[in-house]
């Protein structure tokens, strides 16, 4: 531990480090019971993306409802330094949601299939 906190070349706060076990852990339990981690995350959108229609990058939410009540879910199962501004990221980050603008080529709309 002592020499995690000396690394600079990570976060060297002594409770996110203990965190990572933590959440490890959690990340185990759930994949034990749901099967896997992507079944219980993805049924936060019913296992479907949510596409959104923003005009402008400033229209994009930092959290939402969902990832607010994802944040509450993964505390309650655990986890350690999950707010819904990190949800929200994740959510985005593993297509859970699409926050491309309308103008935006890979904004769902603008995709077009060739055949």
């Amino acid at each position: 531990m002592q020499s995690l906190r000396e690394d600079t070349g990570i976060v060297r706060n002594k409770l996110k480090i203990q965190s990572v076990v933590t959440n490890a852990k959690a990340f185990l339990r759930i994949q034990k019971e749901y099967g896997s981690f992507s079944n219980y995350i993805w049924s936060f959108v019913d296992n479907k993306p949510i596409v959104n229609h923003w005009r402008t990058a400033k229209e994009v939410p930092v959290s939402s409802e969902i990832s607010d009540y994802m944040s509450k879910r993964l505390k309650k199962d655990g986890f350690k330094f999950v707010g819904g501004t990190i949800c929200y990221s994740y959510m985005q980050a593993v297509g859970m949601v699409n926050d491309h603008t309308l103008e935006c080529f890979c904004h769902p709309s603008n995709i077009r299939v060739q055949k």
